[in-house]
């Protein structure tokens, strides 16, 4: 479900006109979350600490407005709910974008991840089905630490899925720690919204 959004009446309306018009109206931040508490908390449920996460990150985007607004042609809609395609890895260390359905429910949330993970391992390529405008693109790159992130973009391409990646668990002084990268449509997204979802995240991960 969706609603359209007026734009004649849209407080939004000056700043979508202006970033559209940019080659590149997408903007990205780097930070740090502390894991800790979700790191254990996620081991004690006997749920991978990724599909943890993930679930976070998904209850997160769906409490904050701006992350669920979407631009398709000439028009901006509000969704009702927020999906994910996440990044996939195969056996051959290829990946696959994945189509992941919001569960409130953890457990529910994990199993719909799962079915989709064995999907992905029996698909090639990279686009693996179609895919709907109410989703996050989702990555986690595990492997690195990194303290900034860029992505790949057709700037033909008509895009306004927000991008949240994830990066390798650290410990420093007995607290788990991992890289947070946030991309959005400036035109849709600012700062302060990312700063809503940031701390909304942690806040949850702290949970």
């Amino acid at each position: 479900m969706k609603q359209k959004i007026d734009k004649s009446t849209w407080n939004r309306k000056g700043h979508l006109e202006f970033f559209t018009a940019f080659q590149e109206p997408f903007f990205g931040i780097t930070t740090t979350l502390d894991c800790t508490i979700a790191y254990e908390k996620a081991k004690s449920m006997q749920i991978s600490f990724f599909v943890y996460y993930l679930h976070k990150t998904l209850v997160a985007v769906n409490q904050i407005e701006n992350f669920k607004y979407r631009i398709e042609g000439e028009d901006v809609f509000l969704y009702n709910e927020i999906d994910a395609s996440a990044t996939i890895m195969r056996e051959d260390k290829t990946f696959g974008f994945s189509f992941m359905k919001f569960h409130e429910d953890i457990y529910k949330f994990n199993k719909i991840v799962q079915t989709e993970i064995e999907r992905i391992q029996t698909t090639t390529g990279i686009l693996t089905r179609e895919y709907p405008e109410n989703i996050i693109h989702f990555s986690a790159i595990p492997w690195i630490n990194f303290t900034g992130l860029t992505h790949s973009r057709n700037f033909g391409f008509a895009d306004s899925c927000p991008k949240i990646s994830f990066g390798k668990v650290v410990e420093e002084n007995g607290k788990k720690k991992m890289a947070l990268s946030v991309t959005a449509h400036h035109g849709l997204i600012d700062g302060y919204h990312i700063g809503l979802f940031v701390e909304e995240l942690q806040n949850l991960m702290n949970s």
